[in-house]
């Protein structure tokens, strides 16, 4: 935290903000005893930072940030990112304090940015949508009417390769598709609309889209416009978790909890319940696999600790320790989302990712049944990810989804859903 106080101006300029502390105070530190120690100091922050010592806590910050550099190796990255959201969330104790702090935060367009940046970077995303696409193919080829709604992707790298792909199905003329996009960013849903309609019509594919700026929260099924006798596809890249954002402070003393530990959630079985109403033929989820969802801070924290790192070694390995402004996007956003997690509570915390085995046991209670992904398509993600020519990738199948994983770390994962009969 910084404060500066213009001599010649009155107004007081205060801030929240990563600092570039010099490396050269470690550098004499071994690298790997040196990201012990801060994994050390990380945890026992965590802990005051929980139990509400403030002092204990305000010790290990001061210790961190000895060793923690935005310019550092990826532990030091890590860790800068993490001590930013433990100051938010010790600040936030006095909301007009908080409140008053100019905590920078990426800009929408920023994390856009980001966002496409890591879609191009990463294999990630290639993966999930060649899954998304060829499960897609398969089980709609035959539909002559297909409806497809994606909550909240809207991304024409897997549209328009899937509208090429139908428009080249043989057997007969071509299906009518309709594609509805749920979202809050209305003029990206215009662009992709249009850029879409442009593909359709250069197949002679009949096409129909329909626009739904809400976000999922306020979607209602009327919104949607299901028809009968379509054959009806819903996808989810990312997004689904956030419906899982309650008061935690009443659920912790009243809710109830499922197997395996999963979090009852009225919101998000209102919206399964919603969907199950439609007989889709095909739910396609993309969820991080990570457990993000945990009432206590410390539980997350070290969730988020573990699954992160993975992800600044991967940026490690892609741009070197070297600093560039799409590195520094992508921990901006990643930042972000940690930030979330940690300093987040209540319905303000919208990361609340969750583990495959919760999925399928909140689908399973919905009345869902997973659809194993064949052979075949894990084949071809196998060759999206290694022509993305980033090493240290992996796909493997576990329990009817397809993960992708980073050095036997799980990062993301697909699964596939249908109805019970």
């Amino acid at each position: 935290m910084s404060s500066s106080f213009p001599s010649q101006n009155p107004e007081v300029t205060l801030s929240l903000s990563l600092q570039s502390i010099p490396t050269n105070r470690s550098e004499d530190v071994n690298p790997e005893e040196r990201g012990i120690k801060l994994i050390e100091l990380l945890l026992s922050c965590a802990g005051h930072t929980s139990s509400g010592n403030l002092h204990h806590a305000d010790a290990c910050l001061r210790q961190i940030l000895q060793h923690a550099s935005i310019n550092g190796d990826s532990m030091q990255r890590l860790s800068a990112r993490f001590v930013s959201a433990l100051a938010a969330r010790l600040v936030k104790r006095w909301p007009g304090l908080y409140k008053a702090l100019n905590n920078t935060k990426p800009a929408r367009h920023d994390l856009d940015r980001a966002w496409s940046i890591f879609t191009q970077q990463f294999p990630c995303m290639a993966f999930a949508y060649s899954i998304i696409k060829q499960v897609l193919i398969q089980v709609m080829s035959h539909e002559r009417i297909i409806h497809i709604i994606d909550l909240g992707s809207g991304d024409p790298n897997l549209w328009v390769p899937f509208i090429q792909g139908l428009g080249h199905v043989p057997d007969g003329p071509p299906p009518h598709l309709r594609i509805t996009f749920v979202g809050q960013n209305k003029v990206a849903q215009e662009n992709i609309g249009a850029r879409l309609v442009k593909e359709a019509e250069s197949l002679d594919l009949p096409f129909q889209f329909n626009p739904v700026n809400v976000s999922l929260t306020e979607l209602t099924l009327d919104m949607l416009k299901v028809k009968s006798g379509e054959a009806l596809a819903l996808i989810s890249i990312s997004s689904l978790h956030a419906l899982l954002a309650e008061d935690d402070r009443v659920n912790s003393h009243f809710g109830s909890s499922k197997n395996n530990g999963v979090k009852d959630s009225k919101q998000m079985n209102e919206f399964l319940a919603m969907v199950k109403s439609m007989s889709p033929k095909v739910v396609l989820l993309v969820e991080q696999e990570s457990d993000h969802n945990h009432y206590r801070l410390v539980d997350r924290f070290v969730e988020a600790l573990h699954y992160y790192s993975a992800w600044f070694d991967s940026i490690s390995v892609a741009y070197g320790e070297f600093s560039c402004t799409d590195r520094t996007m992508l921990e901006d956003m990643f930042g972000n989302e940690i930030e979330n997690i940690v300093a987040g509570e209540g319905l303000e915390r919208e990361k609340r990712h969750e583990r495959y085995a919760k999925w399928m046991v909140r689908f399973g209670g919905a009345g869902f049944k997973p659809v194993r992904l064949w052979s075949g398509i894990m084949d071809e993600a196998r060759i999206v990810v290694e022509a993305h020519g980033l090493k240290g990738y992996k796909i493997v199948n576990q329990k009817a989804s397809l993960m992708i994983c980073w050095h036997d770390r799980p990062i993301y994962a697909v699964s596939a859903w249908t109805c019970f009969s």
